[in-house]
């Protein structure tokens, strides 16, 4: 299987990439970034784009591919309804958009988040845009797409957050990691991945994916593939 990841020097695209570099069903990664990771691996290959708007320009990048881990996004903190708008369902249309054009068949995992709001009209900003994006993966005509709605993500396997207070914060908490990963809103991070690559492998009927189906599938693809 060969699989796109975005986002990959994000939490949510740490977890994504490295359980797909773990992973035995996965051969080939392509990741999409604005700048380097600088990581080194046989199955990894990197694409570099300044802005996302420049996608359509390289398609021919993408054939071959079975499926795309969606995992690019920012916090609402600071940001305008215009701006993150651009960012979060501009951008997103202009990759399912160009990868919709290369592979119809190709499977479309997109991470949102809790709250998300689909009927695109609550009052809060980034849960309306969210859910706008949702919408318009869900009903563009992919064979098979999915909307992750992870809530607290704890950092494992190394996956570091880009906001510099969250990981001081994760530092502290660590020692009862275990206690707060069984509450019910909340995933390890090599779940939310090996829950991603499980979807790809084998598909389901529901499309909005919360915590606690994440962890069931997380469960299924390790004790299948690993």
């Amino acid at each position: 299987m060969k699989i796109i990841i975005t986002g990959a020097s994000g939490m949510v695209g740490q977890a994504a990439l490295i359980e797909s570099l773990n992973s035995p069903t996965v051969s080939e990664i392509l990741i999409i970034n604005r700048k380097s990771i600088e990581l080194k691996h046989p199955k990894l290959k990197e694409l570099l784009i300044a802005d996302y708007s420049e996608i359509p320009f390289h398609t021919d990048k993408f054939i071959g591919y079975d499926g795309c881990l969606h995992c690019m996004g920012i916090s609402a903190v600071g940001i305008d309804e215009i701006d993150y708008t651009k960012i979060t369902f501009g951008y997103s249309k202009i990759l399912f958009d160009s990868l919709l054009k290369i592979n119809p068949d190709m499977k479309i995992i997109y991470v949102s988040g809790a709250g998300t709001d689909s009927t695109e009209k609550g009052n809060y900003m980034w849960a309306r845009i969210k859910g706008k994006t949702e919408n318009y993966l869900l009903n563009l005509g992919f064979k098979d797409a999915y909307a992750f709605r992870p809530g607290i993500i704890l950092p494992e396997k190394g996956v570091k957050s880009k906001t510099a207070w969250y990981n001081a914060m994760y530092s502290i908490l660590r020692p009862v990691f275990p206690l707060i990963k069984k509450m019910k809103g909340t995933i390890g991070s090599s779940d939310l991945g090996k829950a991603m690559l499980s979807l790809l492998k084998k598909p389901i009927v529901l499309k909005i994916i919360d915590p606690l189906q994440i962890k069931n599938l997380a469960k299924n693809f390790t004790e299948n593939d690993y």
